[in-house]
């Protein structure tokens, strides 16, 4: 609770800064900072609060966007592909390799979506034991060698058969220790990582000439991109720079305004939820 409430006024004197000397907006769409998610309990947790966002910044602010879908029995996730409906919708996919990788699709009319796998959460990870932050452009990786008994114990990973949304616990769970426990090189454990989310990855992404919207920080990793083009039929797109950093800001910005407007904002097609919903709890001051 303490965090909660010190994070949000973090958040809020960013935002001031940022704002000094710009036009205001009317609105502040904030996500929040996950820190647990298991929406099969019934419960998830998005810190940094709204009230001390609103307060120190006198502007209307919309979030907690996921806990209205959850009771309805969704997923509260994926939560982007009301934006890939609207603003992105030349795409077959659209694909985010954040954290996570997700990807949004529409078949027979609906969007569907889903959370396919870890992504730069465990890369980073493996970085950081060689005292990097990250692999860059996926040059460890490259050098590395792919091990095949690894790469099958990470494939045969539980999620896979039937998982739809994951946090971070599920990987602290079983799929951080997989790779935890094998002696291989982090060159080795990174080659044989983005193996492995190439032949994830692609595979979901079906069609001769269909097109794939690439987005997120995975997309700098051009050893990854590879990796997944190699087991694809969809024609990959990486779009500018802008695109690529800040399209989850964009479309949560969206998700704001479609909930102070009262329309949909949520998709129970993508989540499983009983109903769509107009989601989100809007601090006026």
């Amino acid at each position: 609770t303490e965090l909660n409430i010190n994070y949000g006024k973090y958040l809020g004197a960013q935002i001031n800064l940022f704002l000094k000397g710009k036009q205001q907006p009317k609105l502040i769409s904030s996500h929040g900072h996950t820190v647990f998610h298991q929406p099969h309990l019934g419960y998830t947790l998005q810190i940094g609060s709204l009230n001390e966002i609103a307060l120190l910044t006198n502007i209307k602010t919309v979030g907690d966007f996921r806990t209205l879908d959850i009771s309805k029995g969704g997923q509260g996730a994926p939560l982007v592909p009301i934006g890939d409906e609207f603003l992105f919708p030349d795409y077959t996919y659209c694909v985010n390799l954040g954290g996570i990788s997700n990807y949004s699709h529409k078949l027979n009319g609906k969007r569907i979506a889903q959370d396919i796998s870890p992504c730069n959460i465990v890369s980073n990870f493996l970085a950081k034991d060689i005292g990097l932050d990250f692999d860059d452009n996926g040059d460890l990786g490259r050098i590395g060698k792919v091990q095949i008994q690894l790469l099958n114990e990470m494939s045969n990973w539980s999620y896979y058969k039937k998982g739809k949304s994951l946090g971070i616990e599920d990987l602290e769970k079983d799929f951080l220790s997989i790779i935890n426990q094998s002696s291989y090189s982090v060159q080795d454990k990174l080659s044989t990582y983005y193996e492995h989310l190439g032949q994830i990855i692609g595979p979901f992404l079906k069609g001769i000439g269909t097109k794939s919207l690439f987005t997120g920080g995975g997309v700098k990793n051009s050893y990854l991109i590879e990796r997944i083009k190699t087991y694809s039929e969809s024609e990959l797109i990486v779009p500018n720079i802008e695109i690529i950093d800040f399209k989850e800001a964009i479309i949560f910005a969206l998700l704001g305004y479609l909930r102070i407007n009262k329309e949909i904002n949520i998709l129970s097609s993508v989540t499983g939820a009983s109903s769509d919903s107009s989601a989100g709890v809007i601090i006026q001051v």
